[in-house]
């Protein structure tokens, strides 16, 4: 029996690496890989390829799906992406068995981004970051919510604590698998 793959979406800042850390302690004998791990060929601008209709295909998940088939092999009961992409990217889709897409308010997820990845930076920096946000960045972020949301199993708001969270996520897995 191969194990049970999820796949957790959010935008940028939106909680995806500390629901797959918990849920990776909460769920026994699993393992999880992360999106960020990896150095993708892809667009070289992700406003333009949001612009041109985002082809999810365009990007090359070759090395997330070897160390995902490596994992298929084991002897494990779950394994947690932090994927951003849900169903959409035809190399993937298929060996997901369930996704999640935790809904964070596109505020509080930048808020949460910018004192993540801007803490030793200055004013000047993190004003510019806002700036490209309000002028281009935002789009990347609606385009999560046109096409992934309504794509995953089950949405979650990413307001509610992150055990609830995970209990919730724990909760629908039991009654699917």
């Amino acid at each position: 029996m191969r194990p049970f793959v999820i796949s957790i979406a959010a935008v940028s800042g939106g909680g995806k690496t500390t629901i797959v850390r918990q849920l990776s302690e909460k769920l026994h004998n699993s393992k999880s890989l992360f999106f960020d791990n990896y150095d993708f060929e892809g667009p070289d601008d992700i406003i333009n390829w949001v612009d041109s209709g985002a082809i999810y295909d365009e990007w090359n998940l070759s090395p997330l799906l070897r160390d995902l088939e490596i994992l298929l092999s084991e002897q494990l009961n779950f394994i947690i992406l932090d994927y951003p992409f849900a169903y959409k990217h035809s190399m993937i889709r298929g060996f997901i068995d369930f996704t999640v897409f935790i809904d964070t308010p596109l505020d509080v997820a930048l808020v949460r981004r910018l004192t993540r990845d801007f803490q030793n930076d200055t004013n000047r920096i993190i004003l510019q970051d806002m700036d490209n946000y309000i002028s281009r960045g935002r789009r990347g972020y609606l385009e999560m919510l046109k096409t992934i949301k309504p794509d995953s199993d089950i949405i979650v708001d990413g307001t509610l604590p992150v055990f609830e969270i995970v209990n919730i996520i724990c909760d629908r897995i039991k009654r699917c698998k």
